[in-house]
């Protein structure tokens, strides 16, 4: 695989290529999917859920992302890395800023913020210092406690309207990225036609450009895994068999299928 940068995502969605997204926390895990040529690790918070054992993403901090984007960096040479800024780690375009250079220096080649509308002037400030952003739109697990739970979101009208408005403003904004998270099929496929940036999905159908899985959902490894994933090792018995048949789904568009979204 050669190395993989936005140009290359963006190329791959002209061509109308899927691509698979994976998360990663350590060396071991992300050399074993440079091996097997997926093109995007996240290095995500929910590290909190997956390696700390809590309850939500909230407790992880910019220390504990910092740790794991280095980690991450240093078994994978080849892959394009996004870091999630963790919960309140962007509440300012100060702290925004500060943090991200953080991560971008632990390893990242890309930082993931949640949130529509508020965060266009932090995304631009961004942009404009030379740090790529990827949006994160629907389901955002940091505010659980606002949203009241892990909710699908954007399944009437009006919220559809909105999480469209903001992700054409988030584009304006300067995102490279976009995530969708537990949003309806129909409307995740209307965004990511709309867009010109690449739309990677989670419970989100199969017409984004891209899909992505917790690691240890996809191995089976989580107690309770979620309807949006898949269990590729229990298929194939191996861990790069499991990674290998995840990105060869994704790229066939045979993952997700229908019982998979929403």
């Amino acid at each position: 695989m050669k190395t993989v940068t936005i140009h290359t995502l963006r190329d791959l969605k002209s061509r109308g290529e899927k691509f698979p997204v994976i998360t990663a926390y350590d060396a071991s895990f992300s050399r074993l999917i440079e091996q097997v040529g997926i093109e995007v690790v996240l290095v995500g918070d929910s590290l909190g859920n997956v390696i700390q054992g809590q309850d939500s993403t909230v407790p992880v901090t910019m220390d504990d992302m910092a740790y794991h984007v280095s980690a991450v960096r240093r078994g994978n040479s080849k892959s394009l890395i996004i870091a999630d800024l963790p919960f309140m780690a962007y509440a300012s375009e100060e702290q925004a800023m500060m943090n991200a250079a953080e991560l971008m220096q632990a390893g990242a080649h890309m930082v993931k913020l949640e949130g529509g509308a508020w965060l266009e002037h932090t995304v631009c400030l961004l942009a404009e210092r030379g740090i790529p952003v990827c949006g994160h739109l629907g389901l955002t697990p940091q505010s659980v406690n606002k949203l009241g739970g892990y909710k699908v979101q954007g399944r009437d009208e009006q919220a559809a309207e909105m999480m469209l408005k903001d992700a054409k403003l988030l584009e304006q904004s300067g995102i490279d990225l976009l995530v969708l998270e537990c949003v309806p099929a129909a409307l995740a496929k209307q965004i990511s036609e709309e867009l010109s940036v690449p739309v990677i999905g989670i419970g989100a159908g199969a017409d984004t450009d891209a899909q992505v899985l917790v690691i240890y959902d996809m191995l089976g490894l989580s107690p309770k895994v979620p309807k949006f994933s898949r269990n590729f090792l229990a298929e194939t018995g191996s861990l790069e068999g499991a990674l290998n048949a995840y990105a060869a789904a994704v790229r066939d568009g045979s993952f997700p299928g229908p019982e998979h979204g929403f």
